[in-house]
């Protein structure tokens, strides 16, 4: 039987192991397209997307609310079997997303440990234990108009883009428009950061907090400074070390990019994520940004999309949560039998 104390630190343990994968995969996102445009260099990206990250996650915690408190009614289980939901939820989106980092998928980390967590809460209290309300009104609805938000966004602002260069030049972009472009896609690029700060830098955050709030280490759901510092630290990490293939995926495989491309798809993601984080909804920042890079390329050329890789995406799109849950579930299981046999 573990203490109260040996749980909350295994639970920070495993979130922060898996703000590190996120960080692999999701974080990744803000900073593919101006490497692969080579608006900046890898590191110096990767700098930008640590602070701005970091900034994000310090303006809104609504997610990690969503995240915490609002998918399994964790009180209702009791203090010791809402710590083995966490710990299996967190399970079932770690071993996915390592699994899809490894083969440079670009999958919804978000959705991961939602699906960890759903199928954890199943296993552990039944149907009933999970608040449907805050998964229907928030989490799936974010996961069905994610990609098409992206799209539409991508689209738009690289439509007007295209107007404002033929307006003023009445010509291709010269050299100079295109280092320009490149200019503004490191202020595109900042923002993008930011907002995924907003949103996906939260989901770790929000299960520390849980298990803190679970633990009576504080006596009401808020995010603590030093969480926020240590997920957002912990997620410029993985960036860092294992976000590579990720980001060839989606900065050179998934489309032919140029500046402005860049520049409209880091733009319409990062006002579609602002958008759902004030809102609370985790949505997938992967999918956003994909899909806003499609949406920059698609009213230009469509031979400039590789349709294999958005293939993939879509599949990675459609069973993300259904694994995640199963692992989970079984992991929660494994947990608890393992527990109660010692």
């Amino acid at each position: 039987m573990l203490s109260v104390f040996g749980y909350v630190i295994i639970i920070i343990a495993l979130a922060l192991l898996y703000d590190f994968f996120n960080g692999a995969n999701d974080s990744a996102n803000s900073i593919a397209t101006v490497i692969a445009t080579k608006a900046l260099t890898p590191l110096k990206a990767l700098a930008l997307a640590s602070l701005f990250n970091l900034t994000g996650a310090f303006a809104i915690t609504a997610v990690a609310a969503t995240i915490g408190k609002g998918i399994v009614s964790l009180p209702e289980l009791g203090q010791e079997i809402a710590f083995m939901v966490l710990i299996g939820g967190l399970l079932g989106a770690i071993i996915w997303t390592f699994v899809c980092t490894a083969l440079g998928i670009p999958i919804s980390v978000t959705h991961s440990l939602v699906g960890g967590l759903l199928g954890s809460g199943i296993v552990a209290g039944g149907m009933g234990i999970i608040q449907w309300e805050v998964l229907t009104n928030k989490v799936f609805l974010a996961i069905a108009l994610g990609p098409f938000i992206g799209f539409a966004a991508g689209a738009v602002i690289f439509i007007v883009t295209n107007w404002v260069l033929h307006f003023f030049f009445k010509k291709t972009p010269t050299p100079a428009t295109e280092r320009v472009f490149k200019k503004l896609q490191i202020i595109s690029s900042s923002f993008m950061a930011f907002s995924h700060g907003m949103n996906d830098t939260q989901n770790a955050m929000g299960v520390i907090t849980a298990a803190l709030w679970i633990g009576g280490f504080i006596t009401y759901f808020y995010v603590p400074w030093w969480v926020m510092l240590m997920c957002g630290s912990t997620m410029a990490l993985g960036t860092f070390l294992l976000g590579w293939r990720v980001i060839k995926t989606v900065g050179w495989r998934l489309a032919k990019l140029e500046p402005k491309h860049g520049f409209s798809a880091e733009t319409g993601a990062g006002l579609a994520i602002v958008g759902v984080s004030i809102a609370g909804m985790p949505v997938s920042t992967t999918h956003v940004l994909a899909s806003a890079v499609i949406g920059g390329t698609f009213f230009q050329s469509l031979r400039r999309i590789r349709w294999s890789e958005v293939g993939k995406m879509i599949t990675a799109w459609v069973i993300t949560i259904p694994i995640a849950a199963l692992v989970g579930g079984t992991a929660f299981w494994v947990v608890q039998l393992c527990l109660f046999v010692s």
